[in-house]
């Protein structure tokens, strides 16, 4: 299957020699990405990647990018945060209608994990939510944010020291 995602990253060593980067993940195994550039130190990937799995698909990716820049710092995966305008053009639908769909839903409609202007969600959630109400969803989007939500989960817990992980851990028990 066929697996759309986006890889950031925080170059820690970067010298400004853009098409050396770029040859260099190439021959690690990224030419089914498409490198951006934008900032200054700043690396965003998308990749189509052909795999088993989404696991496999994010890992397999994850692990060439390792190979091509060792100092390289992942520091997001999407699709993962979404506000609702993204959910719908995922589902193929207006904002206004997904908007009515939540609001008519409200009990059980996932939590946004930040509520304000604008709101976010894992994009993960709320595909599977609308996947059991019937909408149509796309298994492999479905399946990739699942797997771009435990990545980003997991980064933000290793930022937390040692001890204040267990004790917030204690206190959500």
């Amino acid at each position: 299957m066929e697996y759309i995602f986006t890889l950031k990253y925080r170059l820690h060593e970067y010298d400004g020699n853009d098409q050396a980067l770029l040859d260099r993940l190439f021959e690690a195994g990224c030419d089914d990405a498409l490198p951006g550039i934008g900032r200054t130190g700043r690396l965003a990937l998308e990749f189509s990647r052909e795999a088993e799995s989404g696991q496999q698909a994010l890992e397999s990716a994850i692990a060439d990018v390792r190979r091509a820049l060792d100092h390289a710092e992942l520091i997001e995966v999407l699709p993962d945060y979404v506000g609702l305008t993204d959910i719908a053009d995922h589902v193929g639908m207006s904002r206004q209608n997904l908007r009515k769909i939540a609001l008519n839903h409200a009990a059980t409609f996932p939590a946004a994990v930040h509520e304000g202007n604008p709101s976010l969600w894992h994009l993960a959630d709320v595909l599977r939510w609308l996947h059991e109400q019937g909408y149509a969803v796309d298994a492999s989007t479905l399946e990739i944010s699942a797997v771009a939500r435990e990545f980003n989960i997991a980064m933000q817990a290793r930022r937390l020291p040692a001890d204040r992980s267990g004790e917030l851990e204690a206190l959500m028990a």
